[in-house]
């Protein structure tokens, strides 16, 4: 009996029970939360929208999202209004659980692990994706993007039969454009059918569309398929996208579009002259990983569900052959897997410190993409090695970009502490502090009437940041914040507190901010600047 159940009882075995496990227990807190599975919601009631009749990109579910993919997509997500939205609900979760799982088999191929063990690290591999934040954020949203991500995976590295390979990118891509990056990699790799199978499926997958759902077809790509608006807000942390680091940095407007177009065609192109070299050395899975890293990057909109391929990214850093490549996979796990702008905020002294916290997961899908997961990154290292001081050579490099970091004068509008906040927000004393008691409020405010100040607060200095909290007299309609000159306006909500009117935000500096009110009309009642550092 004993040796029967050692034999059954492999490690590998025990590390999927424990997927199994986490597997379990998120879905459980999934189902726990008042807003699980949102973006299903929106699926679910779109499609039942489309179905009686009314127009699909005019449906607007009661938390204000719309329906933001390809017409197609409809029509693959069709049949899930057979089922009631709560066993929609369930088997979604276990649906998503499952392709976890069969994320971590395809890049097992690639794992550079011992024969004997590739069955304990697919387990383990497994384990940390279903743990990442894109794992944990397709579970608690009810995303399709893990579902398009196996597609291009499982095509795109060869584990399909090769008479078919490239259908699979074609499908994915439409039901989300961002897959279509594979299509030029299939030429730079000169995979020429698998290309033309995926155009060809693509535009198959359009015209059903077209021919089943005309007016939502049309609709979306003459003009829906371009408002990037109304996927939410680009300049949100969530958004770890090179565009969205771009909004948060404060690019000016008129420029930005330029100054994407480059870095994304620096980085993409980069990442998929590294992934055909990989292609032709025989490595179809890291070079696949890789352009998917890629489409993270160049996407205008990347939120954290979309990022499972820098995940993936990671965890065949961690099983590559050498310490550095492996310690940049772990680091890169990390990231992945915790918000570090938020665990270390309260520690981050700097701007410039903040700021990369914030957009690690942006900086790290584009080094990945600038340093490849093969050839160009092993050539480093053992170049590196016949040097010497590999350790402290990557030990001053990292240094010296902390550092650079640490004393980063911010472009205007730039502001990565920034947060203003809200009516649910008052009865924190920490952001409302200002008036906490009826009487103190209506001193405040009558003190503003006898002075003729439209605005009256205070301000409390913390390690970190500053905070702004006061009342604004009725003549006030918003209150806007800009972090520098020239910078974008952050707008300020005037909330209740005590029959008065206030608003409290936090940012890195007050230095070059200035805090201004506007009238109904948009008139300009007051502006302060200096006030803000006395």
């Amino acid at each position: 009996m004993e040796r029967w159940v050692a034999d059954r009882w492999t490690p590998a075995r025990a590390a999927w029970v424990l997927y199994g496990l986490i597997a379990a227990i998120s879905c459980a807190l999934v189902l726990l939360r008042p807003d699980r599975l949102s973006d299903l919601h929106i699926y679910y009631g779109a499609v039942k929208s489309a179905q009686s009749g009314a127009p699909l990109y005019a449906y607007v579910a009661e938390n204000g999202g719309p329906f933001t993919y390809p017409p197609f997509a409809a029509l693959a997500m069709w049949p899930m209004t057979g089922l009631s939205e709560t066993a929609l609900q369930l088997l979604w979760l276990a649906l998503t659980c499952a392709a976890v799982a069969a994320l971590a088999l395809s890049v097992g191929r690639a794992l550079q692990v011992p024969a004997h063990r590739r069955a304990l690290a697919v387990a383990a591999v497994a384990c940390a994706v279903l743990l990442s934040a894109p794992a944990q954020s397709n579970l608690r949203f009810g995303q399709v993007s893990v579902f398009i991500v196996l597609l291009a995976l499982v095509d795109a590295a060869g584990l399909t039969p090769a008479r078919w390979r490239g259908v699979l990118v074609g499908v994915a891509a439409a039901i989300k454009l961002t897959p279509l990056l594979f299509v030029v990699f299939f030429l730079l790799a000169r995979r020429w059918r698998d290309a033309a199978r995926a155009g060809a499926a693509f535009a198959a997958c359009a015209l059903v569309a077209a021919v089943l759902l005309p007016g939502d077809s049309w609709t979306y790509w003459s003009g829906t398929v371009v408002q990037t608006s109304r996927i939410g807000d680009l300049a949100s942390l969530g958004n770890q996208s090179v565009h969205g680091m771009l909004l948060r940095i404060g690019v000016a407007p008129q420029t930005l579009p330029l100054v994407w177009a480059g870095l994304v065609t620096l980085v993409c192109g980069t990442a998929l002259l590294r992934a055909r070299r990989l292609q032709l050395d025989g490595e179809p899975v890291r070079a696949t990983v890789l352009v998917g890293c890629a489409t993270v990057a160049a996407s205008p909109v990347s939120w954290t569900h979309h990022q499972l391929w820098t995940v993936l990214a990671a965890m065949l850093l961690v099983a590559a052959e050498g310490a550095l490549r492996k310690a940049a996979g772990v680091a890169l796990a990390v990231v992945m897997t915790l918000s570090l702008g938020v665990l270390l905020g309260e520690v981050s002294t700097y701007p410039g410190v903040q700021f990369l916290l914030e957009n690690a997961r942006t900086l790290g899908v584009v080094v990945t993409c600038l340093a490849g997961l093969g050839g160009a990154a092993a050539l480093a290292v053992s170049t590196a090695r016949r040097h010497g001081r590999v350790w402290l050579r990557a030990v001053t490099a990292t240094a010296a970009a902390l550092a650079c970091f640490a004393v980063l004068p911010l472009p205007a509008g730039a502001d990565p502490t920034f947060k203003a906040y809200a009516q649910g927000d008052t009865a924190n004393p920490r952001y409302f502090y200002f008036c906490r008691t009826e009487a103190a409020c209506a001193d405040a405010a009558q003190t503003a009437a006898a002075t003729g100040a439209v605005v009256r607060f205070g301000i409390v200095r913390e390690k970190t940041k500053v905070r702004v909290n006061g009342v604004v007299d009725g003549s006030v309609a918003r209150l806007e914040y800009r972090s520098a000159p020239g910078g974008a306006p952050r707008p300020i909500p005037i909330v209740d507190m005590f029959g008065e009117r206030g608003f409290s935000f936090r940012s890195a500096n007050l230095a070059a901010g200035e805090l201004t009110a506007y009238a109904v009309d948009g008139t300009v009642l007051a502006a302060y600047s200096a006030e803000l550092t006395p």
